[in-house]
């Protein structure tokens, strides 16, 4: 009798080779830390390594001691890396000044555990951060932009790594709604502005605007459920993106507040949490109907 006739006379399973697997939860982090890689290869945007390490070490401190003081166990780090090196890569301030990226680390990771509603945090946490940074403190940070300029090869090296990522997450429909709907808005505003098409399309042809169509506006844990929901959720943050660039001159807490310039932060942070709210109404009054909907008035039987 051969030994896999043995095997399966007493009921095991037949010995196969061991395939190769990676946890899912470290896809993003490695394939963003090629992406960092790939800033710095082809256009060097980091003057100083200090900062973004200073994000990551911030991100993952802070997620460690939330985790233990909120949920009482050890966090899985992946997510705290991702949004610290987000942090690291987007925001950009003048030579010396550190701090704005320690805080905007801290925000982001602190937010998941402070703002919960029914168990959901409603913020993408590197876009709560992020916005939240060049809200308060617009005269000292700002966003990544022209540093990458259009580079074709950074822009090709993030596509195809984005592509992978949001191949995994089944995101893609939100990357290519969102796109086609920056175009139709890019149209309507060069109308309205009597500007050039390819003007007002530029800014998404940028690699930063890559970084925000594969990594935040496609978050699993801030985003809606349905496949159509993500769609329309996609739309009307480009929409809402549309109308703040014609706000200008908009002084918040003392400084201009440059919705104009970093709309597509803005327009995220106040759509995404309302549709993420949306979702949780609707399901719990869904809920609510079906726990008072109409009883059995059967009569009882022995």
């Amino acid at each position: 009798m051969s030994q896999e006739t043995k095997t399966h006379a007493l009921g095991e399973a037949p010995h196969t080779k061991a395939k190769f697997t990676i946890d899912p939860r470290f896809i993003a982090p490695i394939l963003v830390t090629c992406v960092l890689l790939a800033a710095q290869l082809t256009a060097g945007v980091f003057e100083n390594y200090l900062n973004i390490l200073l994000s990551i070490a911030t991100g993952i401190v802070t997620e460690l001691v939330c985790g233990l003081i909120v949920d009482k166990k050890v966090p899985h780090l992946a997510s705290a890396y991702v949004s610290g090196i987000s942090v690291g890569i987007i925001l950009q301030t003048a030579t010396g000044i550190h701090w704005p990226y320690a805080v905007c680390a801290m925000l982001s990771i602190m937010s998941k555990y402070v703002i919960r509603v029914k168990g959901r945090h409603p913020w993408n946490p590197s876009n709560f951060g992020i916005s939240a940074v060049l809200l308060l403190a617009p005269q000292i940070v700002t966003a990544l932009s022209i540093q990458w300029g259009n580079n074709l090869y950074a822009m090709g090296v993030i596509w195809l790594l984005g592509s992978m990522i949001i191949s995994k997450l089944k995101r893609f429909h939100v990357c290519v709604t969102y796109v086609l709907s920056f175009a139709l808005f890019a149209a309507l505003r060069a109308a309205i502005l009597h500007d050039g098409f390819w003007t007002e399309v530029a800014p998404i042809t940028g690699p930063p605007y890559q970084l925000f169509v594969f990594f935040m506006i496609t978050d699993p844990k801030s985003t809606v459920h349905p496949r159509w929901a993500q769609m329309l959720v996609a739309f009307l943050v480009a929409a809402m993106e549309c109308a703040l660039r014609f706000v200008h001159n908009v002084t918040m807490f003392g400084h201009p507040a440059y919705f104009d310039v970093h709309a597509a932060y803005y327009a995220l942070f106040i759509v995404g949490p309302l549709a993420v709210l949306a979702e949780i109404w609707l399901t719990e009054r869904k809920k609510a109907a079906g726990a008072s909907g109409p009883k059995s008035t059967a009569p009882a039987t022995a």
